[in-house]
């Protein structure tokens, strides 16, 4: 029996040492000199490379989140929630119309942010009881069909017009509170040009120190830093769940319902708990994410089908059943392959690898140069449609995943059946090599 830390130290060849917080802040400084680099190259003031890896950080932070939540359900309980879209909505809206202003359009209850959030996070989760219950009843391709057609439902309800004066409509919905970076570091959390608190005192003296003056990339970095501390919180709550007794129960079912019932568990009943939890975790994602994140939502573009798989994406790569490979994933997603494409283009032109080459108009005047070993056109084409092109390659990626690492990097690792090692002894109890414990094993555990 191997414990998680041996076998991820296996697999990198981090030794004894190599543990899951190693992994995930290795994964992010490498991606911090990653942007920092990308931003020293095309020329950046440090004003710009700051906001640069202030962007990177929301952005693995806020799909590390979401991601946690989806493995809850498909990693642990094995629950394919294609919804997930849905229930970020649900948990921007309910926070926006718990603790929006009364007086702004569409009106709030004006609620604090410290009880919108965790009544947000409720609502969210009473609507995934609402779908769980007649759900979970059904086979996983039913529980897919019906979750991503309740995230529809949601997406639609909150554009329609006979909603309107609740929702915003089609014009969405803008009457969110500060987010709590505002309310930490201003004394009006509404007001950019408001005197800073005590706090803020020292962050925006900080910043002033290396050059940035602007009060809005400091607001803007200590809330990306505050998403950082929510991933953490919520990833070692995930992680002792996942140990719990409730946890074993979860994994039992994804691996054998049937015989989690034999053994007299009941097991709807877990999975409609699990899947409220997780809802909730999503809603806690789409309020941090796109209501206090982005300060306004618009269910026309924002939580489109796309969003959720972009979050199984980010599961994928990292590992189904895996808190860490779900954050590694996240971080690999939202870095590599989201956002650094947009920068490769200015990268190429900024040092000028493809300066006599013209770029094709059409995918074939692109190929064709190839069977001549001429690669100039095609690279230039495929520079030039690189936000299409990203998603062939994230299509490829997933391609060879499947082939190669179907359990993606960290995924459905071999975990002690029990809470403790049952291997461990405590010093000189354990017998030589090849022979019985003289004392019959009575001090083993």
């Amino acid at each position: 029996m191997s414990t998680d830390t041996e076998s991820e130290s296996g697999r990198f060849g981090l030794g004894k040492t190599g543990t899951d917080l190693a992994l995930m802040i290795g994964m992010m400084l490498a991606l911090y000199v990653v942007f920092a680099g990308v931003g020293m190259v095309l020329g950046f003031p440090l004003f710009g490379i700051v906001n640069l890896v202030r962007e990177l950080t929301f952005f693995v932070a806020v799909y590390a989140i979401v991601a946690l939540a989806l493995n809850l359900h498909w990693g642990y309980a094995g629950l394919f929630n294609i919804g997930v879209a849905g229930f970020m909505a649900v948990g921007a809206y309910a926070l926006g119309l718990l603790s929006g202003s009364p007086a702004g359009s569409p009106p709030g209850l004006g609620l604090p942010l410290f009880l919108g959030v965790p009544l947000g996070m409720g609502v969210a989760a009473l609507v995934g009881l609402v779908a769980a219950l007649p759900a979970l009843r059904l086979k996983a391709d039913y529980l897919a069909i019906v979750t991503i057609a309740l995230a529809e439902i949601i997406r639609l309800t909150f554009v329609s017009r006979a909603f309107e004066d609740i929702t915003g409509g089609a014009a969405g919905f803008g009457n969110f509170p500060a987010n709590p970076a505002n309310t930490l570091l201003l004394t009006d959390p509404s007001s950019l040009a408001s005197d800073p608190t005590a706090v803020g005192g020292v962050v925006f003296g900080l910043f002033e120190s290396i050059g940035i003056a602007s009060p809005k990339v400091a607001i803007d970095s200590t809330y990306a830093v505050m998403l950082l501390l929510v991933v953490a919180l919520v990833y070692v709550f995930l992680r002792r769940l996942g140990n719990s007794p409730f946890g074993r129960v979860l994994k039992a079912i994804r691996e054998d319902e049937l015989v989690a019932q034999s053994l007299g568990k009941d097991t709807n009943r877990f999975k409609i708990k699990v899947f409220m939890v997780g809802c909730a975790l999503m809603g806690l994602g789409g309020m941090l994410w796109q209501a206090l994140g982005t300060g306004s939502v618009n269910p026309t573009n924002n939580f489109l089908p796309q969003i959720t798989f972009y979050i199984f994406i980010a599961v994928i790569i990292g590992g189904a059943g895996s808190n860490t490979g779900s954050v590694l994933g996240a971080g690999l997603f939202a870095g590599v392959l989201f956002l650094l494409p947009s920068y490769v283009d200015n990268l190429v032109n900024s040092l000028n690898l493809l300066q006599n080459t013209t770029t094709p108009q059409t995918f074939i005047d692109a190929v064709a140069p190839v069977a001549s070993l001429e690669l100039a056109p095609f690279f230039a084409y495929a520079l030039g449609n690189i936000d299409q092109l990203r998603f062939v390659l994230i299509g490829v990626l997933l391609v060879w995943l499947m082939q190669n690492r179907p359990d993606g990097l960290l995924g459905h690792r071999q975990e002690p059946a029990a809470s403790v090692d049952l291997m461990r002894r405590t010093s000189g109890s354990k017998p030589p090599r090849g022979e019985p414990a003289a004392d019959g094993g009575e001090s083993d555990e």
